[in-house]
């Protein structure tokens, strides 16, 4: 009965260790992660605040609520409108929804005229843009005017890093192929920091995101949660992606299930700047 006893009371404790050595995550400053600087990163195709049930209503209001909600510090909007008349002769969008957002900095890059006014991408930013540029991507004949919107971010610790957003073409997937290469050959020589964020009309095993996979590296690089369309989402082709293994690390990749102010869902990543 004793030889019993002892058994018991030895089981007992190699249990009681084994719950005590679980690993406890520790706690990490939001802000610095890895040795590095976290970066709350958006990428949203906002429908030029059109909400798709509402064909007739612009609504900077509920893209406003998504950025805000999000918390990013960086974003690339992609189809903003600026003085158009189906959005607002006097609304300039890109604007607007920067200080709506708490954003300071803003750099719209116009695509094409449209509407008596300009149609294109735009970057908002907590932070300070400089060096900022407009890049025409190829465009084949018959197909729309795509950029590649570019600006160096510059952090409250002196850290740059550069950050550009794009919106490849859907109607010829060899212009969509032609205008990756030239984002490939434009950055081949970039030494700093990159952060590269779009609708890229494309799918993850399509050239163009094939392309780019071989210079960037993707915030979800499998299985990816579908962007389009918002209700039962099938296809993904928004992306967010970074430059340089040794520059950043992912923290997180989120769909965000918002279904009513776009006709895309919103990507958000956390990527550190590594020291």
């Amino acid at each position: 009965m004793t030889k019993y006893i002892l058994i018991f009371f030895l089981l007992l404790g190699f249990s009681a260790c084994a719950n005590t050595e679980q690993p406890i995550a520790p706690s990490i400053p939001d802000s610095v992660v890895q040795d590095g600087r976290s970066i709350k990163v958006l990428s949203y195709n906002i429908h030029h605040s059109n909400p798709p049930s509402r064909p007739d209503v612009i609504d900077l209001e509920a893209i406003a609520k998504v950025i805000r909600s999000s918390e990013a510090e960086i974003v690339g909007l992609q189809e903003v409108d600026i003085y158009t008349s189906r959005s607002g002769a006097d609304l300039h969008m890109a604007k607007e929804l920067a200080e709506m957002t708490d954003m300071p900095y803003f750099y719209f890059s116009k695509g094409i005229d449209y509407q008596g006014g300009e149609y294109g991408t735009a970057i908002l930013s907590k932070h300070p843009l400089s060096e900022t540029n407009t890049i025409l991507l190829p465009a084949e004949e018959g197909t729309e005017q795509r950029t590649i919107s570019v600006a160096t971010v510059t952090l409250e610790d002196g850290l740059l890093y550069q950050f550009a957003n794009t919106h490849l073409d859907f109607s010829s997937a060899s212009n969509a192929l032609s205008q990756a290469k030239k984002i490939v050959s434009y950055f081949e020589n970039s030494d700093t920091p990159l952060i590269l964020v779009g609708d890229f009309n494309s799918t993850q095993d399509s050239p163009p995101i094939r392309l780019l996979d071989t210079d960037f590296t993707r915030s979800c690089k499998n299985d990816c949660s579908p962007t389009i369309p918002v209700i039962n989402p099938k296809k993904t082709i928004d992306f967010i992606m970074y430059k340089g293994s040794d520059d950043f690390t992912v923290r997180s990749h989120q769909v965000i299930q918002e279904t009513y102010a776009s006709d895309h869902l919103p990507v958000m990543a956390e990527l550190v700047l590594l020291d």
